[in-house]
């Protein structure tokens, strides 16, 4: 029988899971009860008011993107993210003329996870949104299939939609609770609420890619933290905000490269991270009171 073979290979999952984890969530704390399934295209005709639910609920983008505004906090999804919201985030779609996304709905309760509050599937420290490359085959398969089977309808489909949503989410635990998706096989190592190592881990991240594309939404989406908590330690811990700090650093390798007086301002801009050498021109006077141009002025000419 089907059913049997989705719960046998279900619960296969879970125990990966488990081992994965201390474990946030067992088998038996997973018998969550399925409010509704459905796929929908939303446009900037679709109008959604601030809200929030009494019950977890999870959408998958198929495709399109939008900016969700969930606890007043802003995010661009897109194809593969995943936005999670606790019961009782206040969130709404922000769409802009002529944007539209194609989404996947689940809304569920009767979940249990270890030491969390009743009605949250993620700390609510995270960043809501997850995007998961390594397992877009099995998010979107395992969508396809819970929609084929909600179409279908017939004799134990309740039963097969359950078992099929209750893949989908141990997927996504099963993703969440690996080390693999650091940023760039970077491993943020520290414990919840200790701010000094988590500021710590920023600063060695940002120390060693300085030169690379760096953003505080990928940041904070690696350490499973959201982007305003991390940006409010960092702060608190330094005196300034994470983005500051890097382009301190950017400016400060800068400054020393074009002291050397071997490399243009064009090279030098590039190599620190920015592609734009104009406004990293911009950039260095404005922090050190001078353009770039007048270190390699000063250098002595051999």
């Amino acid at each position: 029988m089907m059913y049997i073979f989705i719960y046998n290979y279900l619960f296969d999952l879970m125990f990966e899971v488990v081992l994965m984890c201390d474990p946030a969530i067992t088998p038996e704390n997973f018998n969550l009860r399925v409010l509704y399934i459905f796929k929908k295209k939303f446009n900037d005709e679709n109008i959604t008011k601030l809200h929030s639910h009494d019950f977890i609920s999870l959408a998958y983008v198929l495709s399109g993107s939008c900016t969700y505004n969930i606890n007043d906090t802003l995010y661009k999804v897109g194809k593969g993210d995943i936005i999670v919201l606790n019961s009782g985030v206040k969130h709404e779609k922000i769409i802009a003329t002529g944007e539209e996304i194609m989404e996947f709905h689940i809304g569920f309760n009767n979940l249990f996870v270890k030491s969390l509050p009743r009605g949250n599937i993620i700390d609510s420290n995270i960043s809501p949104v997850f995007n998961y490359p390594k397992y877009e085959e099995d998010f979107f398969k395992c969508c396809s299939e819970i929609l084929a089977e909600q179409e279908k309808g017939g004799p134990m489909s309740e039963l097969m939609l359950k078992a099929l949503v209750m893949k989908f989410i141990a997927i996504f635990f099963k993703a969440l609770y690996s080390n693999e998706e650091c940023i760039e096989g970077t491993t943020f190592s520290f414990e919840p609420g200790d701010k000094a190592g988590i500021t710590k881990a920023i600063i060695s991240y940002i120390d060693e890619n300085y030169m690379k594309e760096i953003s505080l939404d990928k940041i904070a989406r690696n350490m499973y933290l959201s982007p305003v908590y991390i940006s409010k330690i960092f702060k608190e811990e330094t005196g300034e905000s994470p983005i500051n700090y890097l382009i301190k650093i950017r400016l400060s390798r800068a400054k020393t490269l074009l002291e050397e007086g071997h490399h243009s301002v064009k090279d030098v801009a590039k190599s620190v991270g920015y592609a734009d050498a104009y406004y990293f021109s911009k950039l260095f006077k404005k922090y050190y009171g001078y353009p770039p141009s007048e270190c390699i002025k000063k250098q002595p000419h051999i």
